[in-house]
């Protein structure tokens, strides 16, 4: 049985396998490779690549973070200290985050330096904790803010609209539940960025990339001969998943495995052309990613999915846009993909991958610079409330 919420009702609304194939798809060879005449920039990887580097020039520069202090000895360090080991499994995004910037040249200690100021508490960790669990993440950051404004003067000033949290497991998205007057100020970094979900406002809040941590350089698959057209393993939990079973779960071409596979994912993303992330009960999976390191070409079938980092990236470059409706045409969108086409799809799934893995200490333009950088541009859109003189 589908777990429901309202995203998964909305796909109903939008999305019946009975329904015909949409009149234009999101994708297609010709608005990739600009025949309309409005494209002529979707082979480049960047929006606007010295645009970005001119600015990522002066973010690392100029950019400090101010990062509210917590005692070792508070009954709750587990929640707002960085953690002590190497983050791993889905969620470890929000633990990296945190473990990388409280080392980094961003923070100061000075509070009047900061363009922005980071609430450290973790909804990983909260979720795990029995003191706390998903009924009670929303008091706590309740009471937190509520500590914070008795303590500093800096939410004040704005309402909390400089201030930013990272979550990546999708119960974070309820994390503001509790302070409505927070829930549409605060800079919200997540990895569950749909623009259907209540309370994510594209262009306040930022998309962050669920990655599966993975030691040592990337293998080189430049000259892998893949042999499969597309792959797909997960559970049925979505009206998009349901489709994908009914049409192509008996197909050669199109390997789709409902459930755990028996062996690791490795030997299929690397030997598929392309890698389907196929929204689930939420948007966000390791999927875009894991395709990405293996360079595999991403095909996103996520509506409403804010992509990770795509203020930056233009993802028409490298990754394959399907709406739901075109699932029943899906094999027929793949294979009308050129050799051509697809080497230069593929070549820029390759370039990218750098901004899609994490390090410790971190590297230049890795997803923790990536992430920065996302936070650098909101920095500008901060709202101060004024108070009139009497």
């Amino acid at each position: 049985m589908i777990p429901f919420s309202f995203e998964n009702a909305a796909d109903e609304l939008f999305f019946s396998p009975r329904s015909p194939p949409s009149k234009g798809n999101q994708w297609s060879t010709g608005k990739l490779f600009g025949l309309y005449g409005n494209y002529a920039n979707n082979t480049e990887i960047y929006h606007d690549k010295d645009l970005f580097e001119e600015d990522y020039k002066e973010m690392n520069r100029s950019l400090k973070i101010y990062i509210y202090p917590h005692d070792k000895d508070d009954p709750y360090a587990n929640v707002l200290l960085p953690a002590d080991y190497d983050p791993k499994g889905h969620y470890a995004s929000e633990l990296y985050f945190k473990k990388v910037i409280s080392g980094s040249h961003f923070i100061t200690e000075n509070p009047s330096e900061a363009d922005l100021f980071f609430m450290p508490f973790s909804i990983v960790e909260m979720r795990h904790d029995p003191r706390i669990g998903p009924e009670g993440m929303g008091n706590f950051i309740k009471q937190y803010i509520y500590n914070i404004t008795q303590t500093y003067p800096y939410w004040n000033r704005t309402d909390g609209a400089d201030h930013f949290y990272v979550a990546c497991h999708s119960i974070g998205r309820f994390a503001m539940d509790e302070v409505f007057e927070a829930k549409f100020n605060v800079i919200q970094v997540v990895c569950s960025s749909s623009y259907f979900v209540a309370g994510y406002v594209p262009h306040k809040d930022a998309s962050m990339p669920q990655i599966w941590p993975r030691q040592g350089s990337p293998p080189d698959v430049a000259s892998l001969k893949r042999k499969q057209l597309a792959f797909f393993a997960g559970t049925i939990n979505s009206p998009a998943r349901v489709a994908l079973l009914q049409f192509w779960g008996n197909d050669t071409a199109i390997f789709a495995h409902f459930g755990r596979l028996g062996t690791p994912d490795d030997d299929q993303l690397l030997d598929a052309k392309f890698c389907l992330h196929v929204k689930g009960f939420e948007v966000n999976t390791a999927r875009v990613a894991d395709a990405i390191y293996y360079g595999c070409v991403p095909v996103i079938l996520a509506n409403h999915y804010d992509l990770p980092f795509v203020d930056v990236l233009n993802w028409e470059s490298f990754s394959v846009v399907v709406h739901y409706l075109d699932i029943p045409v899906l094999k027929n969108i793949l294979q009308r993909i050129s050799l051509e086409e697809y080497s230069l799809l593929q070549s820029n799934t390759l370039k990218v991958r750098r901004h899609f893995q994490w390090n410790d200490p971190p590297l230049d333009f890795d997803a923790f610079y990536m992430t920065m950088y996302e936070l650098w541009l909101r920095r500008s859109s901060i709202k101060v409330r004024l108070i009139s003189s009497v």
